[in-house]
């Protein structure tokens, strides 16, 4: 399997649960990774924007990484998140990921120093730079204030060998098209929108990296399954199963909804640190509303 193939499908952008005390709940995330891997994602991408990982410090971050991938075990790729908005802490960080065994990086773009497209190229090159494994960009203009041009991307892809994707969550699917133009068809483009899957699939994406798999991983490899397959009415029937859920699960800052969905399977327990809190009354009622249209066999 090259590289492509291996970055291609499924990557769950998974939650780090915590106990009543606040601190990381081992048993709880090794069933969740496991739980994942059954499921038949290809890639998990730990202390990502839905892990915590602004709230979480670098020994904690560390241990998730090394805990991930001693639990995957080369069965799925390792994606760990090392982005920064400071370069040299991005830096460590992917050089830290590299060495516990990280199969690559998600590098997101500098949040709130809102750089122009200068600093970024000189940023993720001084981060790819650092580092041996790939790297996968991460577009996501808003949470960070800025976004990466598809002609950024592609100066970054053509001076740097070890870039070799990107995480697109912008909310534009003709971006698509603009960075298969621009990147070429070996460039690995994932959908970082869930209910823009289907339709990043249709433009010539390679997969997504989901917060919906967290709950309902098997119907979500079964969606790119079924594209893959060619079977564009089993996909789109997937979608429309799957569009509701990925509504409810940023009707509140990303990851309390997520973890409200997986409090109510029974495995977390629902907690987030400050800034971010619980989902609100609201929330919740929307949420268990959206959950209750799930048929039991679709959330495996």
């Amino acid at each position: 399997m090259n590289l492509n193939e291996k970055l291609s499908g499924v990557f769950t952008a998974i939650v780090t649960p915590f106990n009543k005390e606040g601190e990381i709940d081992w048993p709880a995330y090794d069933s969740l990774v496991e739980r994942q891997i059954n499921a038949g994602v290809s890639g998990l991408v730990p202390v990502g924007t839905t892990g915590e990982s602004a709230t979480m410090c670098e020994q904690e971050k560390d241990a998730v990484i090394k805990r991930t991938v001693e639990i995957a075990a080369g069965r799925v790729f390792v994606l760990a998140g090392t982005g920064s908005n400071n370069t040299a802490h991005a830096v460590d960080a992917a050089r830290r990921a590299e060495n516990l065994g990280a199969d690559g990086c998600l590098v997101v773009a500098p949040y709130y120093n809102r750089p122009t497209q200068g600093g970024l190229r000189a940023h993720f090159s001084t981060v790819a730079d650092a580092i041996k494994i790939p790297v996968i960009l991460y577009n996501v203009p808003g949470r960070c204030g800025v976004e990466i041009a598809p002609e950024t991307t592609a100066w970054l892809s053509e001076n740097h060998q070890n870039i070799v994707g990107i995480k697109e969550a912008g909310g534009k699917p003709e971006v698509v098209t603009q960075l298969r133009a621009l990147c070429g068809h070996d460039f690995v483009i994932h959908s970082g929108d869930d209910g823009l899957t289907l339709a990043f699939l249709a433009l010539g994406a390679n997969g997504v990296t989901s917060v919906v798999s967290n709950y309902a991983p098997k119907i979500m490899v079964d969606l790119i399954k079924a594209w893959n397959d060619g079977n564009s009415s089993r996909a789109l029937k997937l979608h429309d199963k799957l569009y509701p859920l990925a509504g409810a699960m940023f009707s509140e800052a990303s990851p309390s909804p997520v973890k409200a969905a997986l409090s109510d399977l029974g495995l977390i327990f629902e907690s987030v640190r400050l800034p971010l809190v619980p989902l609100s009354d609201m929330g919740r009622e929307n949420m268990e509303l959206v959950l209750k249209s799930f048929q039991e066999e679709n959330v495996a």
